[in-house]
């Protein structure tokens, strides 16, 4: 019973192979009257160096360009400003640090070693974070 079902699924793949080799070149992928020079010489440029396509580029780029206002001026030397490094600003942090606070630990008198040597009782300081963590600029302001 199983073959009959592989014998017709293998019939139904040699017909869509074979109904795959049927179609044209033509109708499959039209030819058009431009040769493949013709469409490297409109991309490269009549020429081959590509001066004209650039040229083009640049003419489409002014186009879409505008004056800057005086009030565009303004805002942006004050927008800029904040990121700007001078002597002014060096001093002062951009990226604060987040607070790690300290945990402190007692360690209770125990037995250590393979000969048990006995170890007084003792407390430990450690920071609550391995790493040092930091604010975007403006996310955190306060000193801790």
């Amino acid at each position: 019973m199983h073959s009959n079902w592989i014998k017709a699924l293998l019939l139904a793949a040699a017909v869509a192979t074979m109904s795959g080799c049927a179609t044209s070149k033509e109708e499959l992928m039209p030819h058009g009257d431009r040769t493949m020079q013709d469409i490297w010489y409109q991309a490269d440029g009549e020429g081959g160096s590509g001066q004209v396509a650039r040229r083009q580029l640049l003419d489409a780029r002014q186009s879409l360009r505008r004056p800057l206002t005086d009030a565009d001026v303004q805002t942006a030397s004050v927008e800029q400003m904040h990121y700007t490094r001078t002597a002014a600003n060096e001093i002062h942090r951009q990226f604060h640090r987040l607070p790690n606070p300290d945990l402190q630990m007692y360690v209770f008198p125990h037995l250590a070693g393979t000969d048990p040597v006995p170890v007084p009782g003792y407390t430990t300081v450690f920071p609550l974070y391995q790493r040092v963590q930091y604010a975007m600029p403006g996310e955190r302001v306060e000193d801790y």
